[in-house]
């Protein structure tokens, strides 16, 4: 498959897919998506609603996400069992998926903004939990 750039919903959703494909199989982070996202259809959407946002500056607007609260929700129903190295692994495969498919200014973006995002999103599961 020939490499394109990220340009339409269409692109991001791909992305979006095919990502959580692996997601929902590696060995680390499936146990903790599948425990927690009943609905892989709606999440999806969500996912890709989200990622439009980011990426092309289009779609339902901000304001309707909040990644951390999110976060901090699932560390809490994991027993505060997320690690960096879910992170690191969540990047690897995020990377790899963008690299396979797409290339261009926006599929940069897409890794740089996902690093950015998961160290942020680590560091505030971490000042979230009890000590």
């Amino acid at each position: 498959m020939d490499r394109v750039e990220i340009r339409s919903r269409k692109e991001v959703d791909f992305l979006v897919r095919r990502f959580y494909d692996q997601v929902r199989k590696n060995e680390l982070l499936g146990p903790i998506f599948n425990g927690v996202v009943k609905d892989w259809d709606t999440h999806l959407v969500h996912l890709s609603d989200f990622w439009e946002m980011i990426l092309l500056q289009t779609g339902p607007g901000a304001g309707k996400f909040n990644p951390v609260k999110v976060h901090r929700t699932v560390d809490a129903e994991v027993d505060n069992s997320i690690e960096q190295a879910h992170f690191g692994n969540w990047l690897e495969l995020w990377f790899g998926t963008i690299d396979r498919y797409f290339e261009g200014e926006v599929a940069a973006y897409a890794k740089e903004h996902a690093r950015r995002m998961a160290h942020m999103l680590f560091m505030r599961i971490w000042e979230a939990r009890e000590r």
